[in-house]
């Protein structure tokens, strides 16, 4: 059974910072790619970050040289660090990851950006 439990979401200042962190089990963690997904009120999911596993990274224009997408094989665990943050980078963010046996989700966590 595949699990992905997201955390570290919270509410936060405009120009503040926030690690997420997923924790992965049920699969082989090193052979994934993972990526963080994100859906804002009144919008579609859209990808944020993707990381491969050889460790290429792909970022949404939006948040380029403000998010740091990284992972631990030895902990099973994708993190997201966002610093910076914006108003609009307030929404639910997800995890996933994809294996050959298929793509897997998180259930979300909520992000705020308010003063």
């Amino acid at each position: 059974q595949v699990q992905l439990v997201e955390s570290g979401g919270g509410l936060v200042q405009p120009g503040g910072s926030l690690r997420l962190s997923c924790g992965v089990s049920g699969i082989i963690f090193s052979d994934a790619a993972l990526a963080w997904y994100r859906q804002g009120p009144g919008k579609g999911r859209e990808l944020v970050a993707r990381i491969t596993n050889g460790g290429n990274l792909n970022y949404a224009d939006s948040v380029k040289g403000r998010f740091t997408i990284s992972r631990d094989n030895a902990k099973n665990t994708v993190y997201l660090q966002m610093n910076s943050l914006k108003p609009e980078d307030t929404a639910v963010y997800y995890c996933k990851t994809e294996t050959y046996s298929g793509h897997y989700w998180g259930q979300g966590t909520q992000v705020t950006v308010s003063s």
